[in-house]
């Protein structure tokens, strides 16, 4: 028991205390006695405070020599009762303060700091370690027996981490952008100190060489695309302790390779193997192709994170120093590319002049909308406004656009076709867009894709055909309108009623996604679907405003979806020429039409043989071919002049025959020979959508001349039909009302239905899994996105340019009525018909006819791919 207190005792007292306990304890063996009742009041009122740190030898020293070793010992036990108290006080305090450490914690630290104590054998020299001379604290002591053993620690972990970097490193080897001999010193000197970082595993290098794709499971099911973790290299930013300077700071730099494998010799399980990790191919694509417009599917797309001293030069050289390592003497090789747009760094730059004011001008258009908005508001109460400063209103643009009410003369079917088309347009528009984006299984996508029902994708050509047709056929109608209503036909007015109508949108898509969109998002293939864009649309921007755009081919065409556009706005020009010959001579006029529509049929069977085209997205589609028929056929006007002079032709028939009374049986063969158009056109192309089909010109030449006629005459009959009274289900589906809204909305709709898919596609960041075409097509978020901006576009820019169009251009008066028999028989040029060629209507429809009709407003705007 002595020995013990002796030993706490020790722990508590100072160096200086210890020479004076020896020399008190000498004094008590010898010096005088005293007597009990002073021991007593000696303990009970100390000669010093234990508060200060007091000399416990003098205490004892004080002590009378009688019963001394009694009283030394009642001392003893009372000073150490106050000095464990007040210890404990202390402790308690510490607690009470903020200490990290819990109660738990701090009694074993005690045990601890016990059993330490007594191992070194000589307790005081704990105290001499202090550079001062005051006493330890059990909470200091037990800090600086911690700090020791977590220097052990750390020494202990520097080793441990050593070895499992060496490990994980010679499992998954970190990317080299400096073995290239054109390297530049920055990119070396970045990349030996990334390499040290990683050896010392240090976050920011782990984080740099975790960012890079790695092979994965799943190859053989097509998941070969590894895009690694984009954001995560982005965000790398290690400042050089040497030089504070911002420029020499490095940063995360994502680059986006890309690597076609080649097979230079013949072996079936090296063509089987590849034939998978391709996923069958349905996009055959060289490594040359372009692919802003068209996935290239065949390339494999590998992210890689490096500093950003390195250029893309230097990772592609090493990229492809890699590969060649990996495959000596397989005979597999490699060709990579890395391109300097696909080599993203997270530096924050300030807006350029173009962009700046592009802003501006969005802003711009805003406010005066908001402005308008405030005006019709305020003055809605009065009797008459001022329509120049309610033309941008945002209230009466939103309640035209979502008014279902028809107009006299309005031609109801259309609208419903319209919207069917347009619909299947952006199934057809989303399933390409669709094949930009990495799936884990991409090659049971594939193959679930590869059957012939997928011809309802498959055929977009197709269902750009009727906003042709409608577009020759409304401006046929018009034209034939005012003519019979001997009204002057003013063409000035009609091509500037028309570019008032188109440009105004069309301009500030092209504004906007050359120099705002990009500034909206980021991801791996953002630069290739998005930036690459921009770049083309800041050269080549005024093709599309001069609509000629569709003539410099898609590989350089400013917002490839638009070449539409160009091919109807040329017809357009030429359709009054068409349409007063066929007035002024129908026999003739007619005999031409017809001519030219055969020309045009022949001219795509025969350039479709020739060059091996496809206008039909068959499974295995070279990207080659594909771009040479949109440059040979498809964007080409007169081989799409087929189907407008069909449109010409049915607005004739439409005016012609007004009213026109069919037979049961003839309505029996007309929606029998409709029928079987429809499912020639749409059944006829499926089986080239099998996953085993192998080109044919033939077939391709057939789809190509014959497809777009029959599928627009099973429409022309069902608009015939309907405006003529004759109803059923689907002409009254096609003619339901609520369809009128996306008329007004299917101009926008066909401008922004890619900006939005591509702004989807750049930004994604990780690779997705494919569950069922359906699923994938109808993307919620994608559909809704396209609706909200084709609104914006509709209200801010398209609607008050028609509105402003209307305050311009005044459309003329009709003339005064002949008499019903001069309408009859007398033809404009004052000669009399030939009886063929008379009006086969009854005077009462011919009166009705001539006096004052409103005329269907001729949507000529096109939706096309």
């Amino acid at each position: 028991m002595l020995c013990l207190t002796l030993l706490l005792l020790l722990l508590s007292c100072s160096g200086s205390s210890r020479g004076a306990l020896s020399g008190g304890g000498a004094a008590a063996s010898g010096g005088g006695g005293v007597t009990a009742g002073g021991a007593a009041a000696a303990v009970v009122n100390p000669t010093c405070s234990l508060k200060d740190n007091c000399n416990l030898g003098d205490n004892l020293l004080a002590l009378p020599a009688a019963d001394a070793n009694d009283a030394v010992e009642s001392q003893i036990a009372s000073i150490f009762e106050d000095k464990v108290n007040y210890s404990l006080k202390l402790f308690a305090d510490d607690v009470a303060t903020g200490a990290t450490t819990a109660t738990t914690t701090t009694t074993t630290t005690v045990l601890d700091v016990l059993h330490d104590a007594l191992s070194m054998g000589n307790l005081s020299e704990l105290h001499h370690s202090s550079s001062t001379t005051s006493n330890f604290t059990l909470r200091q002591l037990s800090e600086k027996l911690n700090n020791d053993v977590d220097d052990q620690i750390e020494d202990d972990e520097r080793v441990l981490l050593y070895n499992i970097g060496k490990r994980f490193l010679a499992i998954s080897q970190p990317f080299d952008a400096a073995r290239n001999p054109d390297a530049s010193p920055l990119c070396r000197t970045q990349m030996r100190r990334y390499f040290s970082a990683l050896n010392n595993f240090d976050l920011w290098a782990l984080k740099m060489h975790d960012a890079s794709g790695k092979l994965n499971s799943g190859i053989l099911n097509g998941n070969i695309n590894q895009p690694g973790d984009f954001d995560q290299c982005m965000g790398i930013q290690q400042a050089n302790d040497d030089v504070t300077n911002d420029d020499n700071m490095l940063r995360g730099q994502y680059c986006l390779a890309y690597a076609q494998p080649v097979l230079p010799h013949k072996s079936k399980r090296l063509q089987a193997f590849f034939k998978l990790l391709q996923s069958h191919g349905p996009f055959r694509s060289e490594f040359n192709d372009p692919g802003h417009r068209v996935p290239r599917y065949s390339l494999i797309n590998w992210g890689i994170c490096v500093p950003s001293g390195c250029t893309h030069r230097d990772v592609e050289y090493s990229v492809a120093e890699y590969l060649r390592n990996q495959t000596t003497s397989t005979g597999i090789t490699f060709n990579v590319r890395v391109e300097r747009q696909m080599c993203q760094v997270r530096d924050l730059q300030p807006w350029d002049r173009n962009t700046t004011w592009a802003v501006r001008f969005f802003v711009l258009v805003l406010s005066v909308a908001v402005l308008s908005t405030v005006y019709d508001r305020c003055t809605k109460t009065q009797q008459k406004q001022n329509d120049w400063c309610t033309a941008f209103s945002l209230d009466k643009n939103l309640r035209w656009l979502f008014s279902t009410r028809s107009s006299p003369g309005d031609i109801e079917a259309v609208h419903g076709i319209r919207f069917l088309n347009a619909m299947m347009l952006i199934f057809s528009h989303k399933s390409m867009a669709m094949f930009f984006n990495p799936y884990n299984n991409r090659t049971a996508m594939s193959e679930s894709l590869g059957q012939p029902w997928t011809v309802i994708g498959r055929a977009a050509s197709l269902y750009t055909d009727p906003f042709l047709l409608f577009s020759g056929m409304l401006t046929s109608y018009s034209l034939f309108g005012r003519l019979m209503k001997h009204q002057p036909i003013r063409l000035k007015n009609e091509y500037i009623s028309r570019l008032m109508r188109i440009v105004p949108p069309l301009a500030a898509l092209i504004l906007f996604c050359t120099y705002v969109l990009p500034l909206w998002g980021s991801g791996p293939q953002w630069n290739l679907v998005v930036g690459h864009h921009a770049d083309i649309c800041k050269q080549h921007w005024w093709r599309n405003l001069l609509f000629i755009h569709n003539y410099f081919g898609f590989s350089e065409m400013c917002l490839t979806h638009t070449h539409h556009l160009g091919i109807d706005t040329e017809l357009f020009a030429v359709a009054p020429l068409f349409i007063l010959g066929l007035w002024r001579w129908p026999r003739r006029g007619l005999l031409t039409l017809l001519l030219l529509c055969t020309v045009g049929t022949a001219a795509r069977y025969y350039t479709t043989i020739v060059n091996q085209l496809s206008n039909y997205i068959y499974f295995g589609t070279n990207i080659q071919r594909l771009f040479r028929t949109a440059d040979y056929m498809y964007s080409f006007p007169p081989h799409r002049s087929t189907v407008y002079i069909m449109g010409i032709l049915l607005g004739y028939a439409l005016r012609k025959f007004q009213g026109a009374q069919l037979s049961r049986l003839q309505l029996r063969v007309g929606w029998l020979v409709a029928t079987a158009c429809v499912l020639a056109s749409v059944l006829g192309p499926a089986p080239m959508g099998d996953i085993n089909y192998v080109y044919n010109s033939t077939h391709a030449a057939i789809y190509a001349a014959f497809a777009p006629i029959a599928w627009c005459l099973f429409f022309s009959w069902i608009v015939f039909v309907s405006h003529n009274g004759y109803k059923n289900k689907l002409t009254k589906l096609f003619a339901w009302r609520g369809f009128q809204v996306s008329t007004k909305l299917s101009y926008a709709i066909y401008l922004t239905q890619f900006p939005v898919f591509f702004y989807n596609v750049g930004r994604r960041r990780h690779i997705h899994h494919y569950y069922n075409f359906i699923s994938v097509i109808l993307d919620t978020n994608e559909f809704i996105s396209i609706f909200l901006a084709s609104v914006a576009l509709t209200v801010l820019f398209d609607a008050p340019f028609q509105n402003l169009k209307k305050l311009l251009i005044r459309r003329p008066k009709a003339a005064p009525a002949p008499a019903p028999a001069t309408t009859s028989s007398l033809m404009p040029n004052g000669t009399a018909p030939h009886p063929e060629e008379q009006h086969p209507h009854p005077p009462t429809q011919l009166q009705s006819q001539t006096q004052p009709e409103p005329q269907p407003h001729p949507q000529t705007h096109p939706h096309a791919d």
